[in-house]
C-alpha cells in the first residue's frame, strides 16, 4: 500500500490533468506485466507495441523508462499545463536542469554507486535526455499514435466528468469514486499496491492524472517540491480493442449476455454511459460513427434508460436508474474481457 496523508491545503487545491508521456510509460509496464498476452482490451494494441519495439530500433531507449524501478521523478516529468502534448513535455524533458537531475537521484541510488543506465543523465546530460526523448518520440508515433485521437477524446470526457464532480461536490466525494484501487478515507489517500510507502504532503498541490494505460501501474510521484501526483485508470480504455492500425488484430469478447438482451452497439453505448459523456467522446471511445451513436442513444432515450442534461455547449448523456440496473445486473461482460 502507499498512503499519502493530504492536509487541508493540499486537498484544497486539488487538481486534473492529461500525460501522454505518463501514457507511454504506463503503456510499457502493460508490456511488462504481461510479457505473453495482455488481457482485453489491451491484447490488440499490445501485439501491435511489441513488434514497434522488436522492429523499429528508434523506439529502443523508450524502454529505459522500466528498466530501473524505482527511478527518478526527472525521467516523466509531471505535466505543466491540463492538457499537454507529447511535444510539450519532450520538450520539458530534454530541458531538465542539471540540478533537478542531482537533487533527485540521492533519494533513489548512491550517487557514488549509480546503475549503468542511470549515469549518463549525470555524466553527460543533454545527450542522454535527448536520446530518451527521441526513443519516447519514436515509440509513441508507432505504438500509441493511431489511437491517441480516441484515447484523447475519451480522457476529455473523463476530465468534464471528474472536474465536474470536484466543482459540484468538492474533493472529497472527487477522491470518494475515483476507482477500486485509490481509497480515500480521509486525511489517507490510498494505492493498493504492493509496495509499502507512506508520504505527507502539507501545502502542496494534488495532481489527478487519468490514463488509459493505468492498468499497467498506479504512479505516485513525490520528488516535485509544490506537486504530489497520483495517476489513476481513465474509462475508455476499450479505445485500444476498437481502434488503431488497421494491421493490428482485434479481439472482441463471446458471449455477452446484456448484448443478447438490446444488441451489441446498445450494450457498448450503456456500459460507456456508467460515466456521463457526449455524443462525440462516445463515438471516439467506442470506435463508431457519431450518426451509429446517435442512433442507439435515441433507442436508449425513447427506453427511458438513457437521459441527456445540457451542460455549457456540450450535451452529455447518462443512466437513468433502469440502465444503471441494466448494467450492473445483466451487464458484466465475461471474464476473459474485464479490463
Amino acid at each position: 500500500m502507499i498512503r499519502i496523508e493530504l492536509d487541508e491545503p493540499t486537498l484544497a487545491r486539488t487538481r486534473i490533468a492529461t500525460s501522454p508521456l505518463w501514457e507511454v510509460l504506463t503503456s510499457l509496464f502493460v508490456l511488462q506485466r504481461h510479457p505473453k498476452e495482455a488481457p482485453w482490451p489491451y491484447t490488440a494494441w499490445a501485439r501491435h507495441a511489441r513488434r514497434v519495439l522488436d522492429e523499429v530500433p528508434a523506439t529502443g531507449p523508450a524502454r529505459l523508462l522500466t528498466v530501473g524501478l524505482p527511478a527518478p521523478d526527472f525521467l516523466s516529468p509531471l505535466p505543466t499545463s491540463a492538457a499537454p502534448t507529447l511535444a510539450d513535455q519532450l520538450a520539458e524533458l530534454r530541458a531538465t536542469p542539471a540540478e533537478v537531475i542531482a537533487e533527485q537521484i540521492p533519494r533513489y541510488y548512491d550517487p557514488d554507486d549509480l546503475p549503468g543506465w542511470l549515469g549518463p543523465f549525470v555524466t553527460d546530460r543533454r545527450a542522454a535526455l535527448d536520446r530518451l526523448a527521441d526513443g519516447i518520440e519514436a515509440y509513441w508515433d508507432a505504438a500509441i499514435a493511431p489511437w491517441w485521437p480516441a484515447m484523447r477524446a475519451a480522457l476529455d470526457e473523463e476530465v468534464l466528468h471528474r472536474a465536474r464532480a470536484l466543482a459540484a461536490h468538492g474533493p472529497d466525494a472527487l477522491l470518494a469514486d475515483l476507482h477500486e484501487r485509490v481509497r480515500w478515507e480521509k486525511p489517507v489517500l490510498t494505492l493498493v499496491k504492493p509496495s509499502e510507502q507512506q508520504f505527507t504532503a502539507v501545502d502542496q498541490r494534488l495532481l489527478l492524472i487519468p490514463l488509459i494505460f493505468s492498468q499497467g501501474a498506479l504512479i505516485c510521484a513525490t520528488d516535485h517540491p509544490e506537486i504530489i501526483a497520483v495517476s489513476y485508470q481513465a474509462r475508455g480504455a476499450v479505445v485500444l480493442a476498437e481502434g488503431g492500425p488497421s494491421s493490428a488484430p482485434r479481439t472482441t469478447p463471446a458471449t455477452d449476455r446484456l448484448a443478447v438482451l438490446v444488441g451489441r452497439g446498445r450494450a457498448q453505448v450503456l456500459r460507456a454511459l456508467t460515466r456521463p459523456a457526449t455524443t462525440a467522446g462516445l463515438a471516439a471511445t467506442l470506435g463508431l460513427a457519431p450518426s451509429t451513436v446517435s442512433e442507439q442513444l435515441s433507442a436508449l432515450l425513447t427506453a427511458g434508460v438513457v437521459h441527456r442534461r445540457r451542460v455549457g455547449r456540450r450535451v452529455l448523456y447518462g443512466l437513468e436508474p433502469a440502465g444503471v440496473a441494466l448494467v450492473q445486473l445483466i451487464g458484466d461482460e465475461p471474464a476473459s474481457a474485464s479490463a
